[in-house]
């Protein structure tokens, strides 16, 4: 069976996002496992005593129920580089704990820090989060994700993020893109120039 994956930001004993984390697993629970009881993390996760001060991912696997919770100290990866790498058969669109796929396109990063995946002919994710694009404006970030991120779809329902068709001809017409995940919004993301994407 599937194990799928939720991934929270904890800082300095604080858990960010909870009622989006819970949509996520919830309705991940309902899609692949046809469950439609829903869990409240809120009530299963307990913050280590070492964890009340820094920063840490809180990561719970789980199936039907949750069947691991783990806190790992967290750093934030220097990205200023980004290699276009193509693969239409991908599919990530669950949360899902194995990640070989999309480890396999990482590898493919040639001199570059990430990657950016483009699936039939649209911009999607990198790596590990959903990009946003600065057009000098607005921030804009693809409407053909991967994964609905859950940094995304709040950023998305507050409004400071508009989705659209992006595609590697676009890219020019932006600035620059950020790269968005749990861990990491506009505060602390990552900023790349689309000069340094490697087509």
């Amino acid at each position: 069976m599937c194990q799928f994956l939720e991934t929270i930001k904890c800082l300095d004993g604080k858990l960010f996002h909870l009622s989006w984390h819970n949509y996520r697993m919830n309705r991940t629970r309902n899609e692949a496992l046809g469950i439609s009881e829903e869990i409240d993390l809120a009530k299963h996760i307990e913050i280590p005593r070492n964890c009340h001060s820094g920063l840490f991912r809180c990561r719970v696997t789980y199936t039907q129920k949750i069947e691991k919770i783990e806190f790992l100290s967290h750093t934030y990866r220097k990205i200023k580089s980004l290699k276009l790498v193509r693969n239409d058969e991908i599919d990530y669109h669950l949360k899902y704990a194995n990640r070989i796929e999309l480890q396999r396109l990482y590898e493919k990063k040639e001199n570059c820090d990430d990657i950016l995946i483009i699936k039939n002919g649209c911009v999607t994710d990198s790596f590990t989060a959903n990009p946003v694009f600065f057009d000098g404006e607005k921030w804009w970030t693809p409407n053909t994700p991967l994964l609905k991120g859950t940094q995304r779809e709040r950023l998305l329902n507050e409004n400071k993020i508009v989705s659209c068709k992006i595609t590697p001809e676009t890219i020019s017409k932006y600035k620059k893109v950020g790269l968005i995940n749990t861990m990491q919004d506009f505060e602390n993301m990552p900023l790349i120039s689309v000069r340094n994407i490697k087509f």
